[in-house]
């Protein structure tokens, strides 16, 4: 049985990770028969929102395995423990905790940098050329993780792709229900929240996704 590590950033769509993409992208791992691991760094995160009022929460710490483990129900490692060589793939969901405590694009953008061991665990997927795929924001760490012209999307949002685009990464504008795959590299975005207007097209956007990195473990790894 295939085996995909999954990486988290809080639980949140305005400073963890998005819930609905999180349980859409574990739905569909096991629903193609495959076993799934979530990880998370052990940092508290970059603020809390008040997912109500959508206020800056200056009163409240939280930490982003802790929040993360909720999506997890509990099961849940930090993301320091992951080795590339125990999964088939890797599969990051969006939410702006993926800009935000798994790198710092939200706030620095072309500057940013990004988790020590968030990005360890990226660059091993990357360097044994084993499929990675990038939801919504998340597309924004793939510039700091491939080679220069790696080949991304994360919609079709100008601004947030000149950014992407001065990391070294190729910004691609894509739909909603599609994906940008990059061969050369084995890794896969998808826009998702980013452009979906509904949990509707959202999922269209997560399952044809994940579909096409089952189709590249088959056709690629046996």
């Amino acid at each position: 049985m295939k085996k995909i590590a999954v990486i988290l950033s809080g639980c949140g769509v305005f400073d963890g990770s998005e819930i609905h993409e999180a349980v859409l992208t574990l739905l569909h791992i096991e629903k193609l028969g495959a076993q799934y691991q979530c990880f998370a760094p052990n940092i508290d995160q970059m603020h809390v929102i008040n997912h109500l009022t959508g206020e800056v929460d200056k009163q409240v710490s939280r930490n982003v395995l802790i929040e993360s483990a909720r999506i997890a129900r509990g099961e849940i490692k930090d993301v320091k423990e992951l080795n590339a060589q125990e999964f088939d793939a890797l599969i990051l969901p969006g939410g702006f905790g993926a800009a935000k405590n798994l790198c710092d694009f939200a706030t620095q953008g072309a500057n940013s940098i990004m988790n020590k061991h968030v990005e360890n665990a990226c660059k091993q997927f990357s360097e044994l050329r084993k499929p990675a795929a990038y939801i919504c924001i998340a597309p924004a760490i793939i510039g700091h993780v491939y080679p220069k012209g790696v080949l991304m999307t994360i919609g079709t949002d100008i601004d947030t792709a000149e950014q992407i685009n001065q990391l070294g990464a190729k910004h691609v504008n894509c739909d909603v229900s599609d994906f940008i795959y990059d061969e050369t590299f084995n890794v896969i975005s998808t826009p998702a929240y980013m452009l979906a207007n509904s949990i509707i097209e959202a999922n269209t956007s997560i399952e044809n996704t994940i579909s096409k990195v089952f189709e590249i473990m088959s056709n690629d790894r046996g």
